[in-house]
């Protein structure tokens, strides 16, 4: 398959995507337009927008939307950051060691089905109301996918690279960085989507008590005063900013790593 076709598929996908919006967007218009559904419960397309630029020019509840939206990936780095940095290492080594996995296993086995509610309100007891707890809970969703994703990953690097290295006279420290790594790269980077999904899902969740700024936070309080055109506002935009994200790690993914997959072709 040359570049010439590849391209072609990719824009053919791109235009598939973009009827896809359109025709959401026409039964949406459609829909409020003849009034087949309470506008109170799905308000049009040009509300939305107009409550949009309001909320641009006024804030909500006397803080500027930027800052709601800030507030949020504040609280949603710090988390990723976080778990980045003690789920990856504490997967790689649970990886390469059965012993070690066997004893954090059950830990991250046992909280990873919970429900973040579930375990919210003790994180609220120990930590307080303020961003501590917030950024725990966010933490928590984020680490269980990065530390699978690490485990599984260096599960799957091939022994027979490893046994050429060591054959070459590589210590265990230089298998690790140079062999075990840079093989695990990949999947961790797709366990990073996974938990930005996951973390970014629970958001709304974390700034449900206590909070007074962020995205889902008035989303939330919206909701309570029946201001359907602020959540859809709220919501648009947690969206966009989650495809955003996404987006950019899927770039990252394509630049660095395009040789995954095309191993063995």
């Amino acid at each position: 398959m040359g570049p010439r076709s590849t391209y072609k598929k990719h824009v053919l996908a791109r235009g598939v995507s973009f009827i896809s919006v359109a025709f959401i967007l026409m039964i949406w218009t459609v829909s409020t337009h003849f009034k087949w559904v309470d506008p109170v419960f799905l308000p049009s397309p040009q509300s939305v927008w107009q409550t949009f630029l309001e909320l641009l020019r006024d804030g909500y509840k006397g803080i500027s939307l930027s800052s709601h939206i800030l507030d949020s990936l504040y609280r949603l780095f710090i988390a990723l950051i976080l778990a980045l940095f003690t789920a990856v290492p504490l997967g790689i080594f649970c990886g390469i060691s059965k012993y070690v996995l066997a004893f954090f296993d059950p830990i991250i086995e046992f909280y990873r089905p919970l429900p973040p509610l579930a375990y919210y309100a003790l994180l609220v007891l120990w930590l307080g109301i303020d961003d501590r707890s917030k950024v725990a809970l966010l933490f928590l969703s984020a680490f269980a996918p990065l530390f699978l994703a690490a485990v599984a990953s260096v599960q799957r690097v091939p022994q027979d690279r490893i046994n050429a290295a060591r054959s070459l006279g590589a210590t265990k420290p230089k298998v690790l960085l140079y062999i075990i790594l840079p093989s695990c790269l990949p999947d961790i980077i797709t366990g990073l989507r996974t938990a930005i999904g996951v973390t970014y899902a629970t958001l709304v969740a974390a700034e449900m008590v206590a909070a007074t700024s962020g995205i889902g936070w008035m989303v939330l309080d919206a909701s309570k005063y029946l201001r359907s055109d602020i959540v859809f506002v709220g919501i648009i935009l947690m969206g966009g900013i989650a495809i955003l994200m996404d987006s950019l790690i899927r770039l990252y993914q394509h630049l660095q790593f395009s040789w995954v997959g095309k191993q063995d072709s």
